[in-house]
């Protein structure tokens, strides 16, 4: 390892990644430590992670964003969930939505105590339970006290990488355009000492964040780290992007909705709506592709279609040498639960976290990677229960899906839902024990007996229990204004304010 004060950190790629992390380090290290950001005008970036989770919030609070100016700039919409269309039957559609259902006992989950009430009579569906998924289908939305709604964005991607800019550059952070035509190594150790630029530039550094994209420029082309292949369980490997004028009011929550060989997302922003079909090549190609998103688009499209082809995976080190990965360069999940911008604030704050300013040692590396590694691995079984829980047995792909093999711990995560009821969250999971419910009710799973907590209440008991919850996230919903109306009104884009006054 090197003993070598880490001084200067040179970012490699802009874009949502690159823009993230420049922020990140120069808010809250600037002080002591000298930041680089280089990026090429002439490459352009994937652009279309426009749909986050929660934690984007505490990102933004953390590092001091001010919510309704980055709203604004963003064209950013509220959402609370995401709604799957198609996913377990045609014709039959679930939201996953952000939040708690619900009153949890210590010893058991509150579906147990609504499984029970099912065998009751008292039939109502588990999502009644819960004030997201309710306001979500209602289109409401506001802030309400003690973070009372939990709530993500719809943003510009690339909007969001030009507020991220600006904010970056105020706390000292440089930016070099330039295309890196070649990378300089240090012949013992290996380690990343500097790249050139067209034109000859060169630019040092003692701390490298790879931010390239699928090109992983550092951590795979110059430090040939490997790539753990996740197709044989995620075999989407290609994706159609557009955008389109909207043509409704924007609602707070993601559409997915399945298709014969895929799935089309539809994320609404205040000005436009993103669209897009991921889809796996081996049954269907790119026209046919193109041909099934435009016809299932609302709204004129504004671009042409865009295909993006992608290898879902990860890297086998994140972090290599002194080269750390993040974002796209780091691998790929697909957006089936908008995870990427996540993921790459995650790997920003790891970093943060373990910065090795006095030298870099094995040991941060170490457990760098396997952290990564873990967060990675839970999100892609995550999103293989979605393709893997279905009923669908109507197209090749999703009989593949549902006949695959799958991780082990998957495998068991399902079992136990299904024989016992019982959903764990070990290590503090991105996705909680609420999400797996939703999900694995949603796809089709009904667990085959419930916790004996809940025959501790005598019927009238469990009766007023359900009822008091239910009543209390209608009462509410119905106080709540309408999403459209609290976006005008709290963080309307300067573009739709000028749209209005014409």
């Amino acid at each position: 390892m090197t003993a070598q004060t880490i001084k200067r950190v040179v970012i490699v790629g802009g874009g949502t990644a690159g823009w993230m992390a420049a922020t990140a380090l120069s808010k809250i290290m600037g002080g002591v430590l000298d930041i680089t950001l280089i990026e090429s005008d002439q490459i352009g970036t994937v652009g279309v992670g426009e749909a986050t989770i929660p934690t984007l919030v505490n990102y933004n609070r953390l590092i001091g964003i001010d919510e309704q100016a980055f709203m604004a700039a963003t064209k950013a919409t509220f959402k609370l969930g995401i709604e799957f269309v198609n996913w377990k039957q045609k014709g039959e559609s679930y939201i996953h939505s952000f939040g708690i259902t619900g009153k949890d006992h210590w010893t058991a989950g509150f579906w147990h105590f609504w499984l029970r009430g099912l065998k009751e009579g008292i039939d109502y569906k588990f999502g009644d339970y819960c004030l997201e998924l309710i306001a979500a289908e209602q289109s409401k939305f506001a802030h309400l006290p003690k973070l009372g709604l939990n709530y993500a964005y719809h943003l510009d991607a690339t909007a969001y990488a030009g507020f991220l800019r600006k904010m970056a550059e105020e706390h000292g952070a440089k930016r070099v355009e330039g295309k890196i035509t070649s990378v300089s190594q240090n012949g013992e150790s290996g380690y990343v000492e500097s790249v050139t630029l067209e034109g000859g530039k060169v630019i040092e550094g003692d701390l490298f964040v790879d931010c390239s994209g699928f090109r992983a420029l550092l951590i795979e082309g110059a430090l040939h780290t490997g790539y753990h292949d996740w197709t044989h369980w995620l075999p989407c490997d290609s994706a159609i992007a557009v955008q389109t004028e909207a043509v409704s009011e924007p609602i707070p929550y993601t559409k997915s909705i399945a298709h014969d060989s895929g799935w089309q997302w539809r994320i609404p922003l205040q000005h436009r709506v993103g669209n897009g079909l991921v889809f796996c090549s081996n049954y269907q190609d790119n026209q046919s592709a193109i041909d099934t998103l435009m016809a299932n688009i609302e709204g004129k499209p504004l671009v042409d279609p865009r295909v993006i082809k992608f290898r879902t995976g990860t890297r086998r080190k994140h972090w290599n040498k002194n080269v750390v990965a993040v974002g796209l360069s780091s691998g790929f999940i697909e957006p089936l639960e908008s995870t990427s911008i996540h993921l790459i604030q995650r790997s920003i704050f790891r970093l943060m976290q373990m910065f090795p300013h006095t030298g870099i040692v094995q040991a941060d590396i170490d457990e760098f990677n396997a952290q990564t590694s873990y967060e990675m691995e839970h999100i892609r079984d995550f999103i293989i229960l979605h393709y893997h829980v279905t009923e669908r047995r109507d197209t090749p792909f999703w009989r593949q899906c549902a006949n695959m093999d799958i991780p082990d711990g998957l495998k068991h995560r399902i079992a136990l839902f299904r024989d016992a009821g019982r959903v764990f969250r070990p290590n503090d999971q991105l996705f909680a024990e609420n999400s797996w419910v939703q999900v694995m009710l949603g796809q089709g799973i009904m667990p085959g007996q419930y916790h004996p907590i809940a025959d501790r209440m005598t019927e009238e008991e469990l009766h007023n229990f359900l009822a008091h919850i239910r009543t209390n996230v209608e009462k509410t919903a119905t106080q709540l204004p309408s999403h459209h109306d609290y976006v005008q009104q709290y963080c309307k884009a300067a573009e739709m304010m000028a749209k209005g006054a014409a």
